[in-house]
């Protein structure tokens, strides 16, 4: 195992510590043992720097299932680097702002850092695998480990709904994307994504190419929360804050936008793609930010921005992926969206984790965090108010902060999208600007309602739980970090400009071999004549007037009907779904395993007498057949009589002796048929079998009037004989369908040679089916102790009672 490969799953090694380092350093914070883990990887990623600033990448591979060509192939590129370091960067802060935001002594602290453990391995993982079916392990992980801590205070119905609801659309996502991926393996033949890039022209006109982009997709949106998928986010931030700031500014919700980055290269190249990635971007980015205007819970307009903010992204990488649909870079006209979605995802992670732990100090000092409770708290709180300013400011696009580069940035794809052949102004191309200056009004207007609500105007002390105060020191640090790197950004953008060039790279790779090098040049001011500034300028001037008309307008969102509102049909869906299942379940889960089996042995008959039409298996060759004796037919007479009687008896005794018959007659034929071991084996078990029968049946009750004569049912009749025909034709079929020697010779030629005994069915048993004998043995083992754990469970009750 690599460094690399190490690093990733460290934090799942670490995890099976954490539980006894909180048992027996109880008085420590249990954050303490675990910060240091994101540190040292995050300077650990940033060794690879170097490396992949001049467009190389770095790759280990571990085997793991050669043969179905399944690697943990882990490989280290520009974006996977950025992701990494996003991951471990704002996975330490977070660490460090839970020590002081959860108390030791009211949490389950093990639990809690096991969980956050789990997910940024798993996070890890995804962006770090070059294998899609290891990549696919760890998405399934992600949504595995964010349910457990989306649900974490599990003694409140509201997280454990929302925990469910994040389960069910990103697993349902996860599911769509398995599918994708196997599409994928049957046109290229190949898990790994560098050589399904590789291969992407080749795969263009293939009949799966469209089912795999829609359903990778559909893996994508529901991870990020685009529409209509975006219902589970705003009910996640039931979440501790620590939570929220981790996996809904900076790791999980960016999953998708990873995947859509990390596959542009194989599928921008359809206009199908770049139409639903930015048009359903585009879309998520104004509902987003037209939703979260009408919430007064400090998370809940947080929700909602994130949901904006993603759907900007998405948007600009759908855009962006015109570069690789018409093959042109010439003067960054085509990737100006690629840029601005790399940018913006940067400044995304750190001022909406600031604004998330700044939600959570007022949270945390205050009691709540409904906006129609708080207000005055600037003087209060000066610090918070400062770092929830830069924050929101930054998040609104102004300067001199970097949300506001970004934004234009934003702006300019926009604009020159709809300039050129896909996007013009014959075709739906010029709604996009338009909707872009929309949702930049609705993302200032909720903005200055999170900033101002909040910290300006009246103080309400008795609506308060807490007296408000500046939260303690610890807390602050990671927000302060946070929006330093938002002002510094902000101010000197161009620091991160090869960081943002070496991710073009790995998204772009295709031009990047061609000779076209990616030159990322960030600036203040492109003068009076930018209609980007303009643009700007009307989102402020609109922005402060929705606010100050506020209360004359904001009574629209009032008059949309709930009851056609998405979560009110995912709501009713799965009440729905719940229902229905119910009742078919009731239909035949009637408590009988008569019934059951009925249901099994019919479905059996189906689905292989089907098999065997379809497949024109039935076949009848008497050539090779061994003569039948006398004996042999009086022998199963003997079986079938008793087996027959057994239905008609009125009597447990009477059904226990033939059933007895039965076994011993098949002992008969074993010793006919030269197999004195399975003869003696079957003697003895016979034996053991009828004397634990009569042993157990002579306890119990006599036969009832009603249970003596079971009415007789032609379709049980038809079912059994069905059965017995169908197994019967299979294996005549099978032995007269011989295509190839019994694998008996093998045993007969090897069980001296290579085992080294004489008995053929020992050494079958121990040897070649060595591993079946101990599963076997190890299964009846746990029985043994499963039976002997409740008897002497219902001894000890029985003593209590006693």
């Amino acid at each position: 195992m690599s460094l690399l490969h190490f690093a990733i799953i460290s934090p799942l090694i670490l995890a099976i510590f954490i539980p006894m380092l909180h048992k027996y350093f109880h008085k420590i914070h249990t954050g303490w043992f675990l910060l240091p883990l994101p540190a040292l990887l995050f300077f650990y990623f940033m060794s690879y720097f170097p490396e992949t600033a001049h467009g190389e990448s770095v790759t280990e591979t571990l085997p793991w299932i050669p043969s179905l060509g399944i690697d943990f192939a882990a490989r280290i590129d520009g974006l996977g680097l950025l992701f990494a370091l996003l991951i471990t960067g704002i996975g330490a802060l977070v660490v460090l702002y839970s020590i002081f935001y959860l108390s030791k002594e009211k949490e389950k602290l093990n639990q809690f850092y096991v969980y956050l453990l789990l997910f940024m391995g798993a996070m890890l993982g995804v962006v770090l695998s070059d294998n899609l079916i290891v990549l696919y392990s760890f998405w399934e992980l992600t949504s595995f480990s964010s349910f457990l801590l989306i649900g974490y205070w599990n003694h409140r119905e509201r997280s454990r709904y929302g925990a469910q609801k994040s389960m069910l659309i990103t697993v349902f996502g996860g599911l769509s994307m398995l599918g994708g991926i196997l599409l994928l393996y049957l046109m290229t033949g190949t898990f790994s994504i560098s050589e399904i890039i590789g291969m992407a022209g080749e795969i263009t006109g293939h009949q799966f190419f469209i089912p795999a982009l829609i359903c990778f997709l559909l893996g994508a949106f529901t991870k990020s929360a685009q529409f209509p998928f975006h219902i589970w986010l705003p009910d996640a931030m039931e979440a501790p804050t620590p939570v929220s700031a981790y996996l809904h500014s900076a790791t999980m919700v960016k999953a998708g936008i990873y995947l859509v980055a990390r596959l542009t290269p194989v599928f921008a190249v359809s206009g199908l793609w770049v139409w639903l990635v930015a048009g359903i971007g585009i879309l998520t980015l104004f509902w987003g930010s037209f939703s979260a205007v009408k919430h007064n819970d400090l998370k809940g307009i947080l929700a909602y921005s994130t949901i904006s903010q993603l759907g900007m992204i998405m948007s600009m990488l759908g855009v962006g992926g015109i570069a690789l649909h018409y093959g042109n870079v010439e003067d960054g006209f085509y990737t100006v969206a690629i840029t601005a979605a790399v940018f913006h995802l940067i400044n995304h992670a750190t001022f909406k984790g600031s604004l998330f732990m700044v939600v959570g100090i007022v949270d945390h000092e205050t009691g709540t965090r409904d906006i129609r409770k708080l207000g005055g708290l600037m003087t209060l709180m000066p610090i918070t108010f400062t770092l929830a300013a830069i924050g929101t400011f930054s998040m609104a696009g102004l300067p001199p902060f970097n949300g506001f580069l970004s934004k234009e940035m934003f702006f300019t794809g926009m604009l020159r999208a709809k300039e050129i052949g896909l996007f013009n102004f014959e075709t739906l191309g010029i709604l996009f600007p338009i909707v872009a200056w929309i949702a930049s009004v609705f993302t200032f207007l909720y903005s200055m309602i999170l900033v101002f609500k909040t910290f300006t105007g009246k103080y309400q002390p008795e609506k308060l739980e807490k007296k408000p105060h500046e939260a303690p020191v610890g807390m602050l640090i990671p927000p302060v970090i946070l929006v330093s790197l938002v002002v510094i950004i902000g101010l000197f953008p161009n620091i991160i400009e090869t960081l943002i060039e070496s991710v073009m790279g790995a998204i772009l790779p295709s031009l990047l071999a061609e000779g076209h090098e990616f030159h990322v040049h960030i600036s203040h001011w492109h003068g009076f004549d930018s209609p980007e500034l303009w643009m700007t300028a009307g989102v402020i001037i609109a922005g402060i007037l929705l606010y100050r008309n506020l209360p004359r307008w904001s009574g629209i969102y009032n008059r949309m009907p709930e009851r056609f509102s998405l979560n009110r049909f995912y709501d009713t869906g799965l009440e729905k779904t719940q229902l229905g299942a119910m009742r078919f379940t009731g239909l035949y889960m009637n408590g009988f395993i008569r019934t059951y089996l009925v249901y099994i042995f019919t479905f059996m008959i189906f689905i292989l007498g089907t098999t065997m039409v379809y497949k024109n298996a039935f076949k009848l060759d008497t050539s090779n057949v061994a003569n039948i004796h006398y004996f042999e037919v009086v022998l199963a007479a003997i079986i079938a009589i008793s087996s027959i009687t057994i239905l008609f008896s009125k009597s447990r005794l009477t059904s226990i002796i033939l059933l007895g018959a039965v076994g011993y007659t098949v002992s008969l034929f074993f010793v006919i048929f030269r197999a004195p071991d399975l003869a003696l084996t079957q003697l003895v078990i016979e034996t053991v079998s009828v004397a634990l029968f009569l042993l157990c049946f002579y306890h119990l009750p006599k036969l009832g009037k009603n249970e003596e004569r079971m009415g007789f049912k032609l379709g049980n009749l038809l079912v059994s004989i069905g059965v017995g025909a169908i197994v019967t034709l299979i294996a005549l079929s099978a032995h007269s369908n011989k295509e190839f020697n019994s694998i008996s010779e093998y045993y007969v030629e090897n069980t001296y040679k290579k085992a080294g005994g004489e008995n053929m069915v020992n050494v079958i048993l121990v040897d070649f089916r060595g591993f079946d004998t101990l599963f076997e043995i190890t299964v009846l083992g746990i029985a043994a102790l499963g039976i002997f754990a409740m008897i002497k469970l219902r001894m000890t009750r029985g003593k209590e009672q006693g």
